[in-house]
């Protein structure tokens, strides 16, 4: 199966740079990313971006159900092909941006044990590209039907950006954090994708708790705090919230102060639960003044 160039040549193809296409063909790899989502046999998997299928197949042997959803046109032929005597794999084309994953999940078909597949929880498996991480991860979190956990692999340095800490937290740390808990559980090197990029990359599982880790009263507000926090790199607070959100220079005081938060501390040493007092004070202080920021989500900068 994962011989892809044959394959690419066959249907007279190649990999699209725009699409980020990096095909994972390394078996041990594949192997790991299905062990670190516990795939088993009564879960429903949703794959974003199957590729040319050489995960696919591993999580068909798995899994009770495999929806795999590819943006590519011209990889359904193949996908199709090579897919063909999987029942119990569904392939849409698609961007999954543009889908509710609860519709994804409504039963399309009969499984091979001939019983229907009831609209309950659901695993996420992805191999992504650094462009669409962030998107994609809040379209899924935010999602009417959240999954019980994604297992994404992304760039190395996007995976550390997710798993950071005070004092080198980011906005795409603190917007997944906020929903759920990320650990890095393998690496990948470069070699074992066709054709390689230039960076290593790992797997990421993010588990989700049945309520946010931390509460808010809105949590367009909390982004909104958040985003302002961050959009001015490498100055104090204090001054990013002020241009952020539009306060005046002595609100943004009281509000730090009140939170117990010094002034001259960066975004990136804040934690969580600091960004949840922040954003409940100024959800209780401001009223709608700053409005334009909210709707921010996660990875916005």
């Amino acid at each position: 199966m994962n011989d892809i160039p044959r394959l690419l040549k066959q249907f007279g193809l190649r990999p699209k740079k725009s699409l980020g296409q990096n095909f994972l063909v390394d078996e041990q790899a594949l192997a790991q990313i299905v062990h670190a989502a516990e795939v088993n046999a009564n879960d429903t998997v949703l794959e974003i971006g199957p590729g040319l299928g050489s995960l696919t197949h591993h999580l068909a042997d798995a899994a009770r159900r495999v929806i795999a959803v590819e943006i590519d046109r011209n990889l359904i032929p193949p996908l199709q092909s090579t897919l063909a005597d999987r029942t119990n794999v569904e392939i849409i084309l698609g961007d999954i941006l543009q889908f509710d994953p609860a519709s994804l999940l409504q039963p399309a078909q009969r499984l091979p044990d001939h019983e229907t597949t009831k609209l309950t929880g659901y695993k996420v498996v992805a191999n992504i590209p650094y462009y669409i991480t962030s998107a994609i991860i809040r379209h899924l979190i935010e999602a009417s039907l959240r999954p019980e956990l994604l297992v994404l692999t992304v760039q190395l340095e996007v995976a550390q950006r997710i798993v950071a800490q005070p004092d080198d937290m980011n906005l795409l740390a603190v917007g997944v954090q906020f929903y759920g808990t990320p650990r890095i559980v393998g690496r990948i090197k470069a070699d074992a994708f066709y054709p390689s990029p230039k960076v290593d990359s790992a797997v990421v599982r993010i588990d989700f708790p049945d309520t946010p880790r931390v509460q808010v009263n809105n949590v367009d507000t909390f982004f909104a705090v958040a985003k302002a926090g961050f959009s001015q790199k490498r100055k104090q607070i204090h001054n990013s919230l002020v241009a952020g959100l539009a306060l005046r220079r002595e609100e943004v005081a009281r509000l730090l102060q009140v939170a117990e938060i010094d002034p001259k501390r960066r975004a990136e040493t804040l934690t969580l639960e600091e960004w949840a007092r922040l954003a409940v004070l100024v959800d209780q202080g401001s009223g709608d003044r700053g409005s334009g920021n909210r709707g921010a989500g996660i990875g916005d900068r």
